[in-house]
């Protein structure tokens, strides 16, 4: 199916209330073995290159510049985040958006980016080959993925919930014991649905529409993702509805190959950049204002 277009999306109701970061991070940190702090990314540099000026010598930032593009590892699927607007063919949503902030401080404008549209079980595949420099495809932080990947500091926080249809009586993920439960590959939605407990019964696909419109067509009971992505599902069908508490909590990241730290730091002055200037608050309101607040919390970061 078609995603809608980057009109301002119609208001619904809010998307609830998660855990707290706090509580997030020490959970996640005591399952690595308190070695692990999926909120603390590398600290950006105290002073910023200028845009389109003299990138340092050796780094990543140099090679893109020298490219004459950045190349983005993203989803044309998840409608808010990152998805093809029907008017007008382009990438759009708020990933996108990030990346042409990203694009602007390397080269002083927007649109040096080449995108490469990946599935959810791709991104971490897609950077280790090197066929990208980055990937933004709303994509959680968590301890077992900073393994494989570095990932910038925390740009939006969200849970995992259920999306139904108006006439379910699910409340809750309990109600969906036995149920068919649409979630996609490679995502840590698909991790959470195969540890609940009542089970589910489980259908994955590549993309969130697909589970869509298996919710449409009466072949699953529910989609489960986080709320984020809930969220922008719901947007394209008002016969959907957001159901019971988040059971998870996930703070959202750009990744970056683990060969690259120098570019993670400079995205993290990026973020840095658009947390002062009030930009990135603007960009929030602008995809996900009639959804809920997904702001993530101040950055925390490591040497």
């Amino acid at each position: 199916m078609s995603c809608a277009n980057s009109a301002a999306p119609q208001r619904r109701s809010a998307v609830g209330v998660g855990a707290s970061a706090s509580t997030a991070g020490a959970s996640a940190s005591a399952a690595a073995g308190g070695s692990c702090d999926p909120l603390r990314s590398l600290k950006p540099p105290a002073h910023m290159p200028t845009p389109g000026g003299t990138m340092p010598s050796g780094t990543a930032m140099e090679r893109i510049v020298a490219r004459g593009r950045l190349i983005v590892g993203v989803d044309q699927n998840t409608y808010l985040f990152g998805y093809r607007d029907s008017d007008t063919g382009q990438l759009d949503g708020l990933d996108i958006d990030l990346v042409r902030e990203i694009s602007r401080a390397l080269f002083g404008r927007p649109d040096r980016v080449q995108f490469k549209a990946v599935p959810s079980a791709q991104r971490i595949g897609i950077l280790q080959s090197g066929q990208v420099d980055l990937v933004a495809h709303s994509m959680t932080i968590t301890c077992e993925r900073m393994q494989q990947v570095l990932f910038s500091s925390d740009y939006l926080d969200s849970g995992q919930r259920v999306l139904v249809t108006d006439t379910s009586p699910v409340k809750t993920l309990a109600d969906l014991a036995g149920q068919k439960v649409c979630t996609a590959r490679g995502t840590t939605s698909l991790t959470e649905l195969q540890r609940a407990r009542p089970a589910v019964r489980l259908v994955t696909v590549s993309d969130w529409t697909d589970c869509l419109l298996l919710l449409q067509q009466g072949e699953v009971a529910a989609v489960s993702t986080t709320d984020n992505v809930l969220a922008g599902l719901s947007a394209q069908d008002p016969a959907t509805r957001i159901t019971g508490p988040r059971f998870t909590y996930e703070p959202h990241g750009i990744a970056v190959p683990k060969t690259t730290p120098e570019l993670v730091r400079f995205i993290n002055g990026v973020l840095a950049n658009l947390r002062t200037s009030g930009r990135l608050r603007a960009l929030h309101e602008r995809w996900l204002g009639p959804y809920g607040d997904f702001y993530p919390p101040a950055p925390r970061y490591r040497d």
